[in-house]
């Protein structure tokens, strides 16, 4: 997504895409004019050996010759001895690695009569060299997800020595992965098709399967599966190709059948291209339709040995100066001329007659986009080069003489930055839906600080990194694209717009950023050395008044983003993903005010205004820690760049997810408590309540699921909702204003704890098999460190022993206080005990992923917190005598566990904090309504001095509180969890001492109800002090604050 497609959104005015496309392809081979929108299937399903890897029973012959094996050994052994087989128990993790060659070796020895070396073939089975992916299958997935198809594997498939599962593909390719070492089940068992189908998502008769396997196929037919049998890959990628009806070979990037609406002409075409290219026109001509293209349909093109892109106008009644492909050709032709990297226009035909309107046609760029402006997988020199070789090119385009290019009535040539500003003004105006205060304050200041002089050249208008097409091995610009928007103007303008990417998160929707990147570790110029490099090189000072190009950047991406939004609204905008784009124009109104404002405009809003790019004598200084909350050196995102302390000073799309969290609290949380409070008296408690999965199941339907998970920890936003700490403290506080709302949205302790271990610690494997289920709120966990013979608070005192075995490690202890472990649902339990006591101290400790239906493990009692057991999760004392997990349960590695214990301390360290913050607000307004409500002594409670008095104190303490708590959470997203430690320290003490204050004088407001369960002051209030032992002694951290106060 881009600026240029949001205008065309937005004001159907120009055109977009001029010819892009990565890599270099060939053509296509399918019949003209066939219509592939009939593909009656959604998914196509792929075995493995065999059909995406090479055959591992051709495999076995030739390693036979090889070794000197009598012929066929291998695969008797494979296929014989039934659903017991040593092969067959090993897909089904039945059989560790060692135990497998063991048994497959004694049978292969009894077939052939003599000893075979069967790890030999294991390794040469499973090596790289014999593990590529067929090609030929590589660029049918592609093709196939172009379509809008999913991909899946579904593989017979085992785990190796390392204990990760033997899947040498890059898992970005599928949907879903299923195998049989995971599951327990394998093909040809139709409950592992199921599954596929389930995960899927679709119907079996939706689906094809690819197998080389015939007994794996006829189940698959048998369930009503379509399938393709692999003998030959290159015949079979032919049937498939027939049965899905669109063509599988050498893809083409970023097209797509052509939409039956934007269907053109292909007789009128063909001649007119043999009359533009001449004698060498000949052969079949192919269609493609770019998937780009919403205002102005742009087409490859294959005639022959030829590769083009068309672009023409839509059909219809068009405003007379829109979609002007006549002005994209002229543009190009002059850039040309003038030496300028665009693609070769070839022909512009202006009678309508031909193709029904007007179009142009120009080469088929090849070489490489980077759509990710981290450009992963290349050195850091390499990426230095690239950003040096944007900068140049953007030189040279201003550098055009306009007159000798014809260019001069291109477009006005005065106050370009004023008419900018009015323009988008009056578009933001036209398209409002409600109030963005920062575009009100962008509006008023802009244009009384517009620039006293501007410059003239011809400005791209989108000039961004994935706009260009770059050599296909060189640091070298071959072609700039999207040109649509271009015109006349200030050259700065391009220069601040091609930076915006430096302000935005690398998770950002509509363009992939660089302000959660360490660029110095990529390689990549910071901001005021890529903008230094742009004044080099064309020869001018400094530029003064950045702050201001950057916040016309991005006021005139926020105007353009509400225009969409507003289109989305009336069903009018041409992008599916208009709606979710359009929101974000909160975010760079926002963004575009940071830049605007050279000091905070709100109190205690430290706002990051930059040095002026081409000011900095040297790199920018690393982020350092400060006590008080300022500028840092590189604006982040939103709430990133300054301490928000208040919902409505969010990014937008936070405050929605503040407004929809408040909604379902008033709608569905509050109302349930009495029932759920109710039930955890009942003789029935350690049965969770079916309402409580009801809620969840609601909860995950409107989006607030899994909203703990830091960005940081998360950048892909694979997991969660891609918050900042300082984001998720504002939702936090709300969650806690009741006890039963964590869990409702899957961000309860100790969950959130365990799943940012796996997520931070865990294999790939171990991923799968707990945090996906966690994920999905399937499964509940536990945490086993605190024991009751020694003091837990120090984690090397733990006594609890893990011994190593043949494949397995055994645990024995006792722990207690292991919140979560009574309740049904829990099936995960991380241990943590010591491996090697004469290990230094803090390398004594590992932690392991132990199922909770481990023989050995006994929950001897539930412990209670002031007389309340907190069922059904629970706090239990577990015994473990001589459980035995295997090796690769262990997280990270033997000796890890301390390490462990303090990343589990990161974000989630402080989210007791933030809740304690929604308990003290709930008990004082408790406590307002109940003093407002009743009468003592002649007068209501509320005109009593020492009830006033309490309320205030309660609001001054909850004021302090929280404003320390948000400089914790925004501390450490700025500076990170180890600079922010001081804070971190001051909050667990402070926060459950003001809590207890607070919710102790809405206990005595209440009198004996406030200690009855009519109420969830009590339970409050339980919490309030236990988490001044659970989350560490105050005595622990308040040393820990003296000792770094020390140190200052």
């Amino acid at each position: 997504m881009c600026i240029g497609k949001l205008f065309q959104a937005c004001c159907r005015h120009q055109a977009r895409r001029s010819g892009i496309l990565q890599h270099a392809c060939q053509s296509l081979n399918s019949a003209p004019g066939r219509n592939y929108t009939s593909c009656p299937y959604k998914a196509v399903i792929f075995d493995m050996g065999g059909v995406l890897l090479p055959s591992p029973f051709r495999l076995a012959a030739e390693w036979e010759v090889r070794n000197g094996v009598s012929p066929g050994t291998l695969l008797q052994a494979l296929i014989s001895g039934g659903e017991n087989r040593p092969w067959t128990r090993f897909l089904r993790a039945e059989l560790s690695p060692e135990e497998f060659l063991h048994e497959f070796g004694q049978q292969c020895s009894e077939i052939a009569d003599s000893s075979i070396p069967v790890a030999s073939f294991f390794s040469a089975l499973t090596s790289k060299a014999t593990s590529k992916q067929l090609p030929v299958m590589t660029e049918a997935i592609k093709c196939i997800r172009t379509e809008g198809l999913k991909t899946a594997v579904l593989s017979n498939n085992f785990y190796l020595h390392s204990g990760e599962s033997f899947l040498p593909l890059d898992r970005k390719q599928f949907d879903v992965i299923i195998e049989s070492c995971r599951e327990g089940i394998s093909k040809p068992d139709p409950r592992i098709y199921k599954v596929c189908l389930e995960r899927l998502g679709v119907q079996a008769k939706e689906c094809i399967f690819l197998d080389d396997v015939g007994q794996n196929l006829k189940t698959a037919v048998q369930l009503g599966i379509k399938t393709v049998k692999v003998d030959d890959p290159d015949l079979a990628v032919r049937e498939l190709e027939a049965c899905l009806g669109f063509p599988l070979q050498r893809f083409i990037p970023y097209t797509r059948p052509v939409r039956p609406t934007m269907e053109i002409p292909k007789e009128p075409l063909q001649k007119y291209l043999e009359g533009v290219l001449g004698a060498l026109a000949e052969g079949p001509l192919l269609l493609r339709q770019f998937s780009h293209g919403q205002s102005n349909p742009t087409y490859y093109v294959r005639f022959g040995d030829h590769q083009l892109v068309l672009r023409k106008k839509p059909p219809g009644k068009l405003l007379p100066s829109a979609h002007a492909v006549e002005r994209e050709y002229r543009v190009l032709k002059a850039l040309a001329d003038a030496g300028i990297p665009v693609p070769k226009v070839l022909s512009l035909c202006e009678d309508s007659s031909i193709l029904g309107t007007p179009f142009y046609l120009m080469d088929y760029c090849t070489g490489r986009i980077f759509k990710d402006p981290s450009l992963p997988g290349l050195e850091p020199s390499q990426r230095k080069e690239i950003y040096a070789a944007m900068s140049r090119v953007l030189c040279q385009i201003h550098s055009v003489d306009i007159k000798a290019a014809g260019l001069e009535d291109y477009g006005r040539q005065d106050n370009y930055i004023q008419r900018q500003v009015q323009t988008w003004s009056k578009q933001y105006r036209a398209t409002e839906t409600h109030a963005i205060p920062a575009m009100e304050r962008l509006m008023a200041w802009l244009p009384t600080h517009l620039p006293a002089s501007q410059q003239l050249s011809v400005v791209h208008g989108d000039f961004r990194l994935d706009n260009l097409v770059f050599h296909p091995d060189n640091p070298e610009v071959v072609s700039v694209l999207d040109w649509e928007l271009s015109t006349l103007g200030d050259p700065l303008s391009d220069v601040a717009y091609s930076c915006l990417a430096y302000y935005l998160p690398s998770h950002f929707s509509i363009l992939k950023g660089l302000s959660d990147c360490d660029l110095s570790l990529l390689g990549i110029p910071t901001p005021e050395e890529y903008v230094r490099l742009y004044c080099d090189h064309v020869g001018i000072p400094p530029i003064e008044n950045w702050n201001f190009y950057m916040a016309f950047s991005f006021f005139r991406v926020a105007a353009i983003l509400q225009g969409v939004y507003k289109r989305s609204l009336t069903g009018q905008a041409s992008s599916a993903t208009a709606e979710s784009s359009g929101r974000q124009a909160e975010l760079m109104a926002e963004l575009g005010w940071d830049f605007a404002t050279k000091e905070g405009f709100r109190v205690f809003k430290g706002l990051s205004v930059p040095r002026p790019p081409g000011t900095q004598a040297g790199p920018s200084p690393s982020p350092r820690r400060s006590y008080a909350t300022g500028p840092h050196p590189r604006p982040a995102p939103a709430s990133k760049s300054h301490l928000v302390i208040s919902p409505e000073g969010l990014p937008g799309r936070v405050q929605e997810l503040h407004r929809k969290l408040e909604r379902f609290m008033d709608v569905h949380i509050y109302p349930a408590e009495q029932v759920l409070r109710d039930h955890q008296a009942a003789q029935s408690r350690w049965t969770p309540h079916p309402l409580t999965e009801e809620l969840k199941d609601r909860a995950k339907s409107e989006g607030l699921w899994n909203l703990f998970i830091p960005a940081e920890s998360d950048p892909d936003l694979k997991y969660g909702a891609g918050l900042t700490n300082l984001e998720y403290a504002h939702l936090c506080e709300l969650m806690g204003t009741s006890l039963y709302a964590p869990e409702i949205f899957n961000c309860s302790a100790p969950d959130t704890g365990n799943m940012e271990v796996l997520i931070r610690y865990g294999t790939e494997a171990q991923k799968e098999r707990w945090l996906q289920p966690l994920l999905e709120g399937k499964i509940r966990s536990c945490f086993a460190m605190t024991e009751p013979q020694v003091a837990s608070s120090d984690a090397t005192n733990i006594e609890a022993s893990i011994t190593e075995g043949k494949g397995i490690y055994v645990l024995n202890g006792r722990k207690w206080w292991i919140s979560g472990s009574l309740d049904p649902r829990c099936q995960l339990c991380i241990f943590m005990g010591k491996t090697d006591p004469s290990a230094p101290r803090h390398k004594q400790q590992s932690m392991l992923l132990v199922p909770m239906n481990t023989p050995g493990i006994t929950v001897t009692r539930p412990l209670t917190v002031y007389g309340l057991d907190d069922a059904p999760a629970g706090h239990g004392e577990i015994t473990f005598e001589s459980v035995c997990v295997p090796q690769e349960n262990i997280l990270l590695g033997p000796g890890r566990g301390f390490e462990i214990a303090q990343g589990r301390l990161g974000p989630g360290r402080i989210h007791h904090c933030m809740r304690l913050i929604g308990h003290a607000e709930r008990a004082l307004s408790l406590m307002k309504e109940r003093v407002t409500s009743r009468t003592a002594f002649g007068k209501p409670l509320a005109e009593q001095g020492t009830i006033r008095a309490a309320i205030a104190e309660s609001r001054v303490e909850i004021e302090q509180a929280r404003l320390l708590v948000l400089k914790a959470a925004h501390l450490m997203d700025v500076v990170g969890n180890k600079e922010a430690a001081p804070e971190i320290a001051m909050i667990k003490v402070v926060a459950p001492n003001m809590a207890l204050r607070v919710i102790d004088r809405a206990v005595q407001a209440f009198g004996a109800a406030g200690l009855s369960s009519d109420y969830p002051l009590a339970q409050f209030f339980a919490w309030a002090r236990a988490l001044r032992l659970a989350d560490g002694p105050d005595e622990v951290h308040r040393a820990a604050i003296a000792k770094m106060e020390l140190k200052r």
